[in-house]
């Protein structure tokens, strides 16, 4: 890695991975909607919907902790590889049984707990990885770009994975094969500096060293958890139907563009932060952002004027995306390699708790409250979690700079 770079845009390694992330992220999303749409098609049940994120969250819930172990003892970008090897041929059965007319409701369960299980070693190896390839000035610009990729597959992907529905089914699958084939020899090629750990034995000390390391480190603590409530509290979108239907009263074309608005504001911010990084009081920073991002929620949840809304989403996308890259700069520079796997691994549990439970929590809170006291509340828990954590966490709040001397 060239010591003279200074831009991650600079160094190839960093790149290579960038790319092979943004065409995974491209092609997940486009199996998404291949699946989620066959799935409706040979049942009509939103039942069975739901059921094909089930099975893939609960293999990954399951697998985190071990698959964050196998990130600190292998070679991550190996593990990368083989991981999207795995999704490809995923894709490729898939693909076979669309021609061949035996996809059934059966299979693309089975098949889903299968992308799961895959994903679950891709995540932890996958956030591991940057700190190795970027040097330590550089990562929160690097971590900043790596988002803009990844809201680019998020925004793009489903888009063009509901372009290629359109000629079948079988032609999503096939360019899902193609891309995430793609993406495992570019993992694989990435090269990077890959020590060995001790010898020791698997144990559940070693397997869940991470959970212990992350409580030992309260500003590593604090920022985690500062996310997970925040995230939990905040969170609209599962809501967003009953908003462009019975409150802003929009069609589907609405429903769309609100779905949209948090990637938009997303991908706005990573441009503006992998060029005008945040170097100074980035404790202070990070609070401020979650405050920003309860605020807009609240006016979100209060506003029955489309455009409102929609700005409204927007700056929770963007103020959302400073916490991020933030927290994840923190975490992994205040982390030594040898832990990295593990420590990302229970960082992506609580992302993953965060958001699936914020879903929960907004659909039951609606059920009592209806979806505007659901909102409300929701941004209100946000700003009482952020005073509260700055109170619980000062040295936290008071962090200046992400590299510590």
């Amino acid at each position: 890695m060239p010591n003279v770079a200074t831009s991650p845009l600079h160094i190839p390694p960093f790149m290579r991975f960038w790319f092979a992330r943004l065409v995974s992220g491209m092609s997940n999303q486009m199996l998404m909607v291949g699946v989620g749409w066959q799935m409706y098609t040979l049942t009509e049940s939103a039942w069975d919907l739901g059921l094909v994120g089930l099975c893939q969250f609960l293999p990954a819930l399951a697998l985190t902790l071990p698959a964050g172990h196998a990130a600190d003892r292998g070679h991550r970008g190996r593990i990368l590889g083989l991981s999207l090897a795995a999704q490809a041929a995923v894709a490729l059965l898939l693909t076979i049984a669309v021609l061949q007319n035996w996809a059934n409701r059966e299979l693309l369960l089975w098949l889903s707990v299968a992308l799961g299980t895959a994903r679950a070693f891709q995540n932890p190896a996958q956030q591991a990885l940057i700190p190795q390839l970027v040097p330590a000035p550089l990562l929160s610009r690097a971590l900043a770009f790596s988002s803009m990729g990844n809201q680019v597959s998020v925004i793009g992907g489903p888009a063009l994975g509901g372009f290629l529905y359109v000629a079948g089914a079988d032609v999503v699958y096939a360019a899902c094969t193609a891309l995430f084939a793609l993406s495992a020899g570019l993992f694989f090629s990435v090269r990077h500096v890959h020590v060995p750990p001790p010898a020791e034995p698997v144990s559940l000390k070693t397997v869940f060293a991470g959970v212990h390391f992350i409580w030992t480190r309260k500003q590593i603590l604090g920022a985690i958890s500062l996310d997970l409530f925040a995230v939990l509290l905040g969170g609209a979108v599962a809501l967003l139907p009953i908003y462009a239907k019975d409150v802003l009263h929009t069609g589907a074309w609405g429903l769309g563009l609100l779905r949209g608005a948090p990637a938009v504001g997303a991908l706005a911010m990573s441009i503006v932060l992998t060029r005008w990084p945040i170097e100074r009081r980035v404790g202070r920073a990070m609070f401020l952002s979650i405050a920003i991002y309860g605020a807009a929620t609240l006016v979100f949840g209060i506003s029955t004027v489309f455009a409102l809304s929609f700005v409204a989403l927007v700056i929770t996308g963007a103020a959302d995306m400073v916490s991020v890259v933030i927290r994840l700069s923190l975490v992994q520079l205040d982390t030594p390699n040898e832990m990295r796997g593990r420590v990302s691994a229970v960082n992506s549990i609580f992302i993953g708790a965060s958001n699936q439970l914020g879903e929960f929590e907004s659909g039951a809170t609606a059920a009592v409250l209806g979806p505007v006291g659901s909102v409300i509340l929701g941004g209100l828990g946000t700003l009482l979690v952020a005073g509260l954590w700055m109170r619980w966490f000062p040295a936290l709040a008071k962090r200046d700079r992400l590299q510590e001397n």
